[in-house]
């Protein structure tokens, strides 16, 4: 289970909005960029001002915003006819670009563990590099958890939120908790490619029994 899971729900909410958008001329691509440079404005005032707090609140704030956005960019591309090979190479390029851009600062953050947040920070990359090779290699995108895109934005925005509050991190639960998110994310490489495997075995299981 993962928080990917409720996105057929959110992408329900913001179909409207999604409407709106594709009457008014906006692209798929250009909902794409813009939350990719969204997330990269906000990322570097956060590694400017890594103790001010107004710069911790402006995490989890884009980082929801960029959730609806991405949700919407797939509706537009899905349901508007804007789906294209640019847009599928922008799509998985924004997704590593934003988060590096959004999470790296916490290692600036004093009290946190910078080298943690690195880990996290690659592996979170892997996750999703670990999807996108399930297709080259002939299976389906992968995204199975538990440490998805989502999770791995709700943790740091909730970490954000905190920030914001005026709570002063402790290793007992901002660098435990780092850790917890390395492991499972660790994991989600593991279970992607696993996955994707599996996928492809059954698929050969198939073709054998048809021959």
């Amino acid at each position: 289970m993962t928080i990917y899971d409720l996105k057929p729900a959110f992408q329900n909410l913001l179909r409207p909005l999604c409407n709106s958008l594709a009457q008014a001329g906006v692209t798929a691509n250009q909902v794409t960029i813009a939350a990719a440079g969204m997330s990269v404005i906000v990322g570097l005032l956060f590694a400017l001002f890594p103790t001010a707090r107004w710069a911790a609140l402006l995490v989890p704030i884009v980082l929801f915003v960029r959730m609806a956005l991405n949700a919407i960019d797939g509706m537009l591309a899905r349901e508007h006819a804007m789906k294209s090979d640019l847009g599928g190479i922008l799509n998985e390029l924004g997704d590593v670009v934003s988060d590096a851009a959004l999470y790296l600062p916490f290692a600036l953050v004093p009290g946190i563990a910078g080298w943690l947040v690195v880990i996290v920070v690659i592996l979170s990359a892997l996750t999703e590099m670990a999807g996108v090779v399930a297709v080259q290699i002939g299976a389906g995108r992968q995204y199975d958890g538990p440490m998805g895109k989502s999770d791995r934005a709700f943790v740091f925005g909730l970490l954000g939120l905190l920030l914001a509050f005026g709570l002063t991190p402790q290793w007992w639960w901002a660098d435990i908790g780092l850790g917890v998110v390395a492991g499972l994310a660790a994991l989600t490489v593991y279970n992607r490619s696993a996955r994707a495997l599996k996928e492809l075995g059954r698929e050969a299981n198939h073709e054998d029994r048809q021959g």
